[in-house]
Protein backbone atom coordinates (compact mmCIF):
# COMPACT_ATOMS: atom_id res chain seq x y z
CA UNK A 1 0.00 0.00 0.00
CA UNK A 2 1.68 3.33 -1.03
CA UNK A 3 1.85 6.23 1.12
CA UNK A 4 -1.14 8.48 -0.44
CA UNK A 5 -3.56 5.40 -0.05
CA UNK A 6 -2.07 4.75 3.62
CA UNK A 7 -3.04 8.70 4.57
CA UNK A 8 -6.51 8.42 3.34
CA UNK A 9 -7.53 5.58 4.59
CA UNK A 10 -5.79 6.99 7.97
CA UNK A 11 -7.88 10.19 7.48
CA UNK A 12 -11.22 8.18 6.58
CA UNK A 13 -10.58 5.99 9.90
CA UNK A 14 -9.87 9.51 11.97
CA UNK A 15 -12.86 11.41 10.95
CA UNK A 16 -15.76 8.41 11.34
CA UNK A 17 -15.03 8.14 14.96
CA UNK A 18 -14.38 11.90 15.21
CA UNK A 19 -17.93 11.89 14.04
CA UNK A 20 -18.79 9.00 16.61
CA UNK A 21 -17.06 10.46 19.79
CA UNK A 22 -18.14 13.67 19.24
CA UNK A 23 -21.64 13.22 19.66
CA UNK A 24 -22.31 10.14 21.29
CA UNK A 25 -20.36 10.85 24.74
CA UNK A 26 -22.30 13.75 25.98
CA UNK A 27 -25.70 12.36 24.58
CA UNK A 28 -27.28 11.98 27.68
CA UNK A 29 -26.00 14.93 29.21
CA UNK A 30 -27.61 17.14 26.78
CA UNK A 31 -30.86 15.24 26.20
CA UNK A 32 -31.38 15.77 30.05
CA UNK A 33 -30.31 19.04 30.23
CA UNK A 34 -31.28 20.93 26.81
CA UNK A 35 -34.42 18.94 25.88
CA UNK A 36 -35.27 17.49 29.46
CA UNK A 37 -35.43 14.33 28.54
CA UNK A 38 -36.46 11.78 31.29
CA UNK A 39 -34.26 8.51 31.71
CA UNK A 40 -36.47 6.35 29.46
CA UNK A 41 -36.02 8.58 26.93
CA UNK A 42 -32.29 9.37 27.22
CA UNK A 43 -32.99 5.19 26.38
CA UNK A 44 -34.81 5.01 23.43
CA UNK A 45 -32.39 7.73 21.72
CA UNK A 46 -29.41 5.68 22.82
CA UNK A 47 -31.24 2.35 21.49
CA UNK A 48 -30.83 4.17 18.22
CA UNK A 49 -27.78 2.89 18.00
CA UNK A 50 -28.88 -0.89 18.63
CA UNK A 51 -31.18 -0.74 15.75
CA UNK A 52 -29.33 0.86 13.82
CA UNK A 53 -26.74 -2.32 14.39
CA UNK A 54 -29.76 -4.60 13.48
CA UNK A 55 -30.92 -2.62 10.10
CA UNK A 56 -27.35 -2.42 9.16
CA UNK A 57 -26.61 -6.06 7.47
CA UNK A 58 -29.96 -5.97 5.69
CA UNK A 59 -28.52 -2.52 4.06
CA UNK A 60 -25.09 -3.94 3.48
CA UNK A 61 -26.04 -7.24 1.75
CA UNK A 62 -28.56 -5.67 -0.15
CA UNK A 63 -27.48 -2.85 -1.29
CA UNK A 64 -23.75 -2.42 -0.36
CA UNK A 65 -22.59 -5.87 -1.79
CA UNK A 66 -23.99 -5.69 -5.09
CA UNK A 67 -24.44 -2.42 -6.89
CA UNK A 68 -22.48 0.27 -5.97
CA UNK A 69 -18.51 0.57 -4.71
CA UNK A 70 -18.84 1.11 -0.98
CA UNK A 71 -16.58 4.66 -1.04
CA UNK A 72 -19.53 6.20 -3.00
CA UNK A 73 -22.26 4.43 -0.37
CA UNK A 74 -19.58 5.72 2.73
CA UNK A 75 -20.02 9.14 0.87
CA UNK A 76 -23.60 9.24 0.58
CA UNK A 77 -24.49 8.17 4.04
CA UNK A 78 -22.19 10.52 5.59
CA UNK A 79 -23.12 13.53 3.24
CA UNK A 80 -27.19 11.94 4.84
CA UNK A 81 -25.93 12.12 8.60
CA UNK A 82 -24.27 15.67 8.05
CA UNK A 83 -27.87 17.30 6.88
CA UNK A 84 -29.21 15.20 9.86
CA UNK A 85 -26.43 16.24 12.71
CA UNK A 86 -27.55 19.85 11.51
CA UNK A 87 -31.36 19.28 12.36
CA UNK A 88 -30.38 17.57 15.51
CA UNK A 89 -28.76 20.71 16.48
CA UNK A 90 -31.86 22.56 16.21
CA UNK A 91 -34.05 20.63 17.83
CA UNK A 92 -35.35 22.17 20.80
CA UNK A 93 -37.62 19.05 22.27
CA UNK A 94 -37.17 15.53 22.38
CA UNK A 95 -40.19 14.63 20.09
CA UNK A 96 -38.55 16.44 16.91
CA UNK A 97 -34.90 15.54 18.09
CA UNK A 98 -35.88 11.35 18.25
CA UNK A 99 -36.71 10.97 14.52
CA UNK A 100 -33.96 12.15 13.66
CA UNK A 101 -31.28 10.60 15.93
CA UNK A 102 -32.90 7.07 14.83
CA UNK A 103 -32.39 8.44 11.03
CA UNK A 104 -29.00 9.18 12.01
CA UNK A 105 -28.10 6.28 13.15
CA UNK A 106 -29.74 3.75 10.92
CA UNK A 107 -27.09 6.04 8.22
CA UNK A 108 -24.09 5.81 10.50
CA UNK A 109 -24.14 2.35 11.57
CA UNK A 110 -23.61 1.21 7.87
CA UNK A 111 -20.25 3.15 7.52
CA UNK A 112 -18.91 1.06 10.35
CA UNK A 113 -18.55 -2.24 7.68
CA UNK A 114 -18.06 0.06 4.44
CA UNK A 115 -14.75 1.96 6.11
CA UNK A 116 -13.70 -1.51 6.83
CA UNK A 117 -14.13 -2.90 3.46
CA UNK A 118 -12.91 -0.11 1.82
CA UNK A 119 -9.81 -0.55 4.16
CA UNK A 120 -9.34 -4.43 3.38
CA UNK A 121 -9.76 -3.66 -0.46
CA UNK A 122 -6.64 -2.09 -0.26
CA UNK A 123 -4.34 -4.05 1.60
CA UNK A 124 -2.47 -7.41 0.90
CA UNK A 125 -2.06 -8.45 4.95
CA UNK A 126 -4.75 -7.10 6.61
CA UNK A 127 -3.65 -8.99 9.56
CA UNK A 128 -0.04 -6.64 9.71
CA UNK A 129 -1.87 -3.23 8.06
CA UNK A 130 -4.97 -2.66 9.55
CA UNK A 131 -4.37 -2.10 12.77
CA UNK A 132 -2.21 0.70 11.85
CA UNK A 133 -4.92 1.97 10.12
CA UNK A 134 -7.87 1.64 12.70
CA UNK A 135 -5.91 3.16 15.18
CA UNK A 136 -6.34 6.51 13.65
CA UNK A 137 -9.83 5.73 14.63
CA UNK A 138 -9.46 5.51 18.27
CA UNK A 139 -7.15 8.61 17.74
CA UNK A 140 -9.98 10.57 16.21
CA UNK A 141 -12.15 9.52 19.07
CA UNK A 142 -9.89 10.83 21.47
CA UNK A 143 -9.39 14.25 19.20
CA UNK A 144 -13.25 14.67 19.45
CA UNK A 145 -13.21 14.69 23.83
CA UNK A 146 -10.25 16.63 24.07
CA UNK A 147 -11.45 19.09 21.65
CA UNK A 148 -15.21 19.24 23.01
CA UNK A 149 -13.58 20.01 26.95
CA UNK A 150 -10.00 21.76 26.66
CA UNK A 151 -10.50 24.15 23.76
CA UNK A 152 -14.28 25.07 23.19
CA UNK A 153 -15.03 24.18 26.75
CA UNK A 154 -18.83 22.82 25.99
CA UNK A 155 -19.16 20.39 28.71
CA UNK A 156 -18.29 23.31 31.39
CA UNK A 157 -21.29 23.47 33.84
CA UNK A 158 -22.16 27.10 33.08
CA UNK A 159 -21.46 25.79 29.18
CA UNK A 160 -24.12 23.18 29.69
CA UNK A 161 -26.70 25.63 31.19
CA UNK A 162 -26.85 27.96 28.44
CA UNK A 163 -27.49 24.68 26.01
CA UNK A 164 -23.41 25.01 24.49
CA UNK A 165 -23.82 20.88 23.92
CA UNK A 166 -25.79 21.63 20.69
CA UNK A 167 -22.72 22.34 19.07
CA UNK A 168 -21.12 19.22 19.18
CA UNK A 169 -24.07 18.41 15.97
CA UNK A 170 -22.88 21.11 14.34
CA UNK A 171 -19.28 19.83 14.63
CA UNK A 172 -20.35 16.28 13.80
CA UNK A 173 -22.02 18.19 10.70
CA UNK A 174 -19.06 19.57 9.86
CA UNK A 175 -16.82 16.67 10.41
CA UNK A 176 -19.58 14.96 7.98
CA UNK A 177 -19.80 16.86 5.32
CA UNK A 178 -16.40 16.79 4.85
CA UNK A 179 -16.06 12.84 5.54
CA UNK A 180 -18.75 12.53 2.79
CA UNK A 181 -17.11 14.83 -0.15
CA UNK A 182 -13.73 13.07 0.60
CA UNK A 183 -15.01 9.46 0.45
CA UNK A 184 -15.81 10.09 -3.18
CA UNK A 185 -11.51 10.69 -3.73
CA UNK A 186 -11.04 7.31 -1.55
CA UNK A 187 -9.64 4.02 -3.63
CA UNK A 188 -12.48 2.32 -5.59
CA UNK A 189 -13.60 -0.54 -3.88
CA UNK A 190 -16.47 -2.52 -5.77
CA UNK A 191 -19.01 -4.48 -4.96
CA UNK A 192 -18.45 -7.52 -3.66
CA UNK A 193 -21.08 -9.48 -5.32
CA UNK A 194 -22.22 -9.53 -8.94
CA UNK A 195 -25.17 -7.67 -9.55
CA UNK A 196 -26.55 -10.23 -11.57
CA UNK A 197 -26.63 -12.65 -8.85
CA UNK A 198 -29.69 -13.41 -6.90
CA UNK A 199 -30.41 -12.05 -3.25
CA UNK A 200 -29.63 -14.47 -0.95
CA UNK A 201 -31.61 -14.03 2.66
CA UNK A 202 -29.96 -16.40 4.34
CA UNK A 203 -25.95 -14.51 3.32
CA UNK A 204 -27.52 -11.20 4.22
CA UNK A 205 -28.84 -12.11 7.69
CA UNK A 206 -25.69 -14.71 8.97
CA UNK A 207 -28.09 -17.57 8.88
CA UNK A 208 -25.18 -19.73 8.40
CA UNK A 209 -23.44 -18.57 11.46
CA UNK A 210 -26.30 -19.87 13.40
CA UNK A 211 -24.86 -23.90 12.91
CA UNK A 212 -22.31 -22.80 15.59
CA UNK A 213 -24.91 -22.22 18.02
CA UNK A 214 -24.92 -26.13 18.08
CA UNK A 215 -21.46 -25.91 19.60
CA UNK A 216 -22.48 -25.42 23.12
CA UNK A 217 -19.64 -23.51 24.29
CA UNK A 218 -20.19 -21.27 21.74
CA UNK A 219 -23.97 -21.12 22.82
CA UNK A 220 -22.81 -20.09 25.89
CA UNK A 221 -20.57 -17.81 24.84
CA UNK A 222 -23.20 -16.12 22.88
CA UNK A 223 -25.77 -15.99 25.77
CA UNK A 224 -23.52 -14.62 27.76
CA UNK A 225 -22.13 -12.19 25.56
CA UNK A 226 -26.04 -10.98 25.02
CA UNK A 227 -26.50 -10.65 29.15
CA UNK A 228 -23.42 -8.87 29.69
CA UNK A 229 -24.06 -6.01 27.51
CA UNK A 230 -27.24 -5.49 29.50
CA UNK A 231 -25.27 -3.75 32.51
CA UNK A 232 -22.41 -2.28 29.43
CA UNK A 233 -25.08 -0.13 28.27
CA UNK A 234 -24.88 2.13 31.36
CA UNK A 235 -21.60 3.01 30.87
CA UNK A 236 -22.48 4.37 27.43
CA UNK A 237 -25.61 6.28 28.23
CA UNK A 238 -25.14 7.47 31.68
CA UNK A 239 -21.12 8.13 32.20
CA UNK A 240 -21.01 11.53 31.10
CA UNK A 241 -23.99 12.76 32.36
CA UNK A 242 -23.08 11.55 35.94
CA UNK A 243 -19.70 13.03 35.77
CA UNK A 244 -21.13 16.31 34.85
CA UNK A 245 -23.53 15.92 38.00
CA UNK A 246 -21.08 15.11 40.49
CA UNK A 247 -19.16 18.27 38.85
CA UNK A 248 -16.09 16.69 37.57
CA UNK A 249 -14.22 19.46 34.93
CA UNK A 250 -13.90 18.64 31.89
CA UNK A 251 -15.89 15.18 31.84
CA UNK A 252 -15.67 14.61 28.28
CA UNK A 253 -11.35 14.88 27.80
CA UNK A 254 -11.18 13.00 31.17
CA UNK A 255 -13.38 10.30 29.84
CA UNK A 256 -10.78 9.93 26.42
CA UNK A 257 -8.66 7.82 29.06
CA UNK A 258 -10.74 4.85 28.02
CA UNK A 259 -9.70 5.23 24.69
CA UNK A 260 -5.85 5.51 25.44
CA UNK A 261 -6.11 2.49 27.95
CA UNK A 262 -7.81 0.72 24.76
CA UNK A 263 -4.93 1.03 22.50
CA UNK A 264 -2.66 0.11 25.28
CA UNK A 265 -4.66 -3.27 26.43
CA UNK A 266 -5.12 -4.11 22.16
CA UNK A 267 -1.24 -4.24 22.34
CA UNK A 268 -1.34 -6.34 25.71
CA UNK A 269 -3.73 -8.91 24.69
CA UNK A 270 -1.98 -11.66 22.60
CA UNK A 271 0.58 -11.66 26.04
CA UNK A 272 -2.78 -12.48 27.80
CA UNK A 273 -3.97 -15.01 25.81
CA UNK A 274 -1.07 -16.90 25.95
CA UNK A 275 -0.53 -16.47 29.43
CA UNK A 276 -3.89 -17.29 30.87
CA UNK A 277 -5.32 -18.36 27.75
CA UNK A 278 -9.31 -16.77 26.53
CA UNK A 279 -11.58 -18.05 29.19
CA UNK A 280 -9.56 -16.20 31.74
CA UNK A 281 -9.19 -13.43 29.75
CA UNK A 282 -13.01 -13.01 28.99
CA UNK A 283 -13.73 -13.45 32.48
CA UNK A 284 -11.27 -10.24 33.75
CA UNK A 285 -13.20 -8.70 31.18
CA UNK A 286 -16.78 -9.22 32.97
CA UNK A 287 -14.74 -8.51 36.27
CA UNK A 288 -13.00 -5.33 35.17
CA UNK A 289 -17.00 -3.84 34.56
CA UNK A 290 -17.78 -4.86 37.83
CA UNK A 291 -15.09 -2.88 39.09
CA UNK A 292 -15.52 -0.20 37.22
CA UNK A 293 -19.41 0.43 38.30
CA UNK A 294 -18.24 -0.07 41.97
CA UNK A 295 -15.63 2.64 41.47
CA UNK A 296 -18.35 4.71 39.97
CA UNK A 297 -20.81 3.97 42.57
CA UNK A 298 -18.46 5.53 45.93
CA UNK A 299 -16.25 7.56 44.22
CA UNK A 300 -17.33 11.57 44.00
CA UNK A 301 -15.54 14.80 42.47
CA UNK A 302 -13.88 15.27 45.89
CA UNK A 303 -11.07 13.47 47.53
CA UNK A 304 -12.00 10.34 46.12
CA UNK A 305 -11.89 11.61 42.08
CA UNK A 306 -9.32 9.38 41.62
CA UNK A 307 -11.28 6.47 41.40
CA UNK A 308 -13.45 7.33 38.70
CA UNK A 309 -9.79 8.37 37.07
CA UNK A 310 -9.52 4.40 36.99
CA UNK A 311 -13.02 3.36 36.50
CA UNK A 312 -12.67 5.58 33.24
CA UNK A 313 -8.92 3.58 32.76
CA UNK A 314 -10.38 0.35 32.86
CA UNK A 315 -11.99 0.65 29.66
CA UNK A 316 -9.35 -0.67 27.92
CA UNK A 317 -9.79 -4.24 29.88
CA UNK A 318 -13.63 -3.92 29.45
CA UNK A 319 -14.19 -3.56 26.41
CA UNK A 320 -10.66 -5.44 24.81
CA UNK A 321 -10.86 -8.19 27.11
CA UNK A 322 -14.41 -8.84 26.12
CA UNK A 323 -15.47 -6.98 22.72
CA UNK A 324 -11.84 -7.98 20.91
CA UNK A 325 -11.66 -11.26 23.00
CA UNK A 326 -14.94 -12.48 21.60
CA UNK A 327 -14.04 -11.25 18.57
CA UNK A 328 -11.10 -13.19 17.51
CA UNK A 329 -12.54 -16.32 19.50
CA UNK A 330 -15.59 -16.13 17.23
CA UNK A 331 -13.29 -15.41 14.05
CA UNK A 332 -11.70 -18.68 15.20
CA UNK A 333 -14.54 -20.56 15.59
CA UNK A 334 -16.27 -19.70 12.13
CA UNK A 335 -13.48 -20.74 10.00
CA UNK A 336 -13.13 -19.25 6.35
CA UNK A 337 -16.60 -19.57 4.57
CA UNK A 338 -18.72 -18.13 7.82
CA UNK A 339 -16.52 -15.44 9.19
CA UNK A 340 -18.00 -12.72 8.30
CA UNK A 341 -21.45 -13.85 8.80
CA UNK A 342 -20.20 -15.27 12.24
CA UNK A 343 -19.01 -11.41 12.83
CA UNK A 344 -22.35 -10.17 12.53
CA UNK A 345 -24.35 -12.51 14.57
CA UNK A 346 -22.12 -11.51 17.38
CA UNK A 347 -22.50 -7.83 16.75
CA UNK A 348 -25.99 -8.34 16.66
CA UNK A 349 -26.15 -10.71 20.16
CA UNK A 350 -24.35 -7.59 21.68
CA UNK A 351 -24.51 -4.20 20.16
CA UNK A 352 -28.14 -5.25 18.35
CA UNK A 353 -29.62 -7.15 21.54
CA UNK A 354 -27.91 -7.16 24.44
CA UNK A 355 -27.22 -3.47 24.40
CA UNK A 356 -30.82 -2.44 23.01
CA UNK A 357 -32.12 -4.04 26.39
CA UNK A 358 -29.35 -2.94 28.50
CA UNK A 359 -29.94 0.93 27.42
CA UNK A 360 -34.08 0.45 28.02
CA UNK A 361 -33.29 -1.20 31.48
CA UNK A 362 -31.19 1.67 32.38
CA UNK A 363 -33.38 4.48 31.11
CA UNK A 364 -36.31 2.93 33.52
CA UNK A 365 -33.71 2.62 36.56
CA UNK A 366 -32.64 6.12 36.14
CA UNK A 367 -35.67 7.23 36.60
CA UNK A 368 -36.59 5.76 39.31
CA UNK A 369 -33.37 6.59 41.27
CA UNK A 370 -34.13 10.51 41.47
CA UNK A 371 -33.62 12.31 44.51
CA UNK A 372 -36.04 15.32 45.98
CA UNK A 373 -33.43 17.87 44.56
CA UNK A 374 -33.67 16.64 41.14
CA UNK A 375 -29.72 14.82 41.26
CA UNK A 376 -29.37 10.85 41.26
CA UNK A 377 -29.30 8.27 43.52
CA UNK A 378 -25.54 7.20 41.90
CA UNK A 379 -24.63 4.67 44.20
CA UNK A 380 -27.67 2.92 43.91
CA UNK A 381 -27.76 3.31 39.88
CA UNK A 382 -23.75 2.05 39.59
CA UNK A 383 -24.41 -0.70 41.70
CA UNK A 384 -27.49 -2.52 39.92
CA UNK A 385 -25.77 -3.39 37.29
CA UNK A 386 -22.20 -3.99 38.96
CA UNK A 387 -24.83 -6.92 40.65
CA UNK A 388 -25.58 -7.84 37.64
CA UNK A 389 -22.14 -8.09 35.57
CA UNK A 390 -21.00 -10.54 38.83
CA UNK A 391 -23.63 -12.50 38.02
CA UNK A 392 -23.38 -12.94 34.73
CA UNK A 393 -19.80 -13.62 35.45
CA UNK A 394 -20.40 -16.32 37.38
CA UNK A 395 -23.09 -17.91 36.18
CA UNK A 396 -20.10 -18.23 32.75
CA UNK A 397 -17.82 -19.66 35.66
CA UNK A 398 -20.29 -22.29 36.55
CA UNK A 399 -21.50 -22.87 32.48
CA UNK A 400 -17.68 -23.70 31.79
CA UNK A 401 -16.44 -24.73 35.22
CA UNK A 402 -14.94 -28.09 33.23
CA UNK A 403 -15.05 -26.84 30.00
CA UNK A 404 -12.15 -26.40 27.49
CA UNK A 405 -12.80 -22.91 25.73
CA UNK A 406 -9.55 -22.11 24.13
CA UNK A 407 -7.84 -20.93 20.86
CA UNK A 408 -7.02 -24.43 19.71
CA UNK A 409 -8.92 -27.44 18.65
CA UNK A 410 -11.46 -28.39 21.20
Amino acid sequence: MNIKTKFQLSLMMFLQFFIWGGWFVTLGTFLGNNLGASGAETGMAFSTQSWGAIIAPFFIGLIADRYFNAEKILGTLHLIGAALMYFMSQATSFEAFYPLVFGYMVAYMPTLALVNSVSFFQMKDPAKEFSFIRVFGTIGWIVAGLVISYIFHWDSSTAIDEGALSNTFTMVAIASLTLGLISFTLPKTPPSKPEGNAVNISDILGLDALKLLKDRNFLMFFTTSILICIPLAFYYQQANPFLVELGMENPTGKMTLGQVSEVLFMLLLPFFFKKFGFKKTLLVGMLAWAVRYSLFAYGNAGELTFMLIIGIALHGICYDFFFVSGQIYTDFKAGEKIKSAAQGLITLATYGVGMLIGFWVAGKISDQYILEDGMHDWEIIWMLPAAFAVGVMVLFMLIFKNEIIELKEE
